[in-house]
């Protein structure tokens, strides 16, 4: 049995991959954690940090990844009051283990990835005597 088919087994809503795949499906939350990586940093930090991010979005992220128990909030008794955001064991192990396979993929893929979404949209071809359930696109992902 594969390891897909380990963790996995049917292809079901409450499937472990799809939860995992799920974390990236928010553009800001990987870049937060990649962020967040090396050592806590104060909300502002983050800000400056991460470019071109609003402060919606960051809200928003912090608070997903909080609830997924990737990162933890910590609030400093002191005046003016300072929090700070940083990885849980969790979220490190994602960082270092994962998200760093996919930035090696990225140095060695990234170019040809972003060539190929340049590249026009060809229509679906059909091979004789497909259904239109076994469309397959210019980029022979079928569909």
């Amino acid at each position: 049995m594969s390891d897909y088919q380990d963790h996995c087994g049917e292809l079901v809503a409450d499937c472990r991959l799809r939860a995992v795949t799920d974390l990236f499906a928010h553009t800001w939350d990987p870049v937060v954690l990649a962020a967040l990586h090396g050592a806590p940093r104060r909300r502002s930090e983050l800000r400056a940090a991460i470019g071109g991010i609003s402060d919606k979005a960051l809200t928003e992220a912090l608070h997903r990844l909080l609830g997924h128990g990737l990162i933890e909030r910590h609030r400093f008794a002191q005046a003016p009051p300072r929090v700070e955001y940083g990885l849980t064991t969790l979220g490190a192990s994602l960082v270092d283990g994962p998200m760093q396979a996919m930035a090696e993929w990225i140095r060695h893929h990234g170019d040809a990835l972003l060539a190929a979404q340049e590249l026009p949209e060809k229509a679906p071809q059909r091979s004789p005597g497909s259904s239109a359930s076994s469309v397959t696109s210019s980029h022979g992902i079928a569909g």
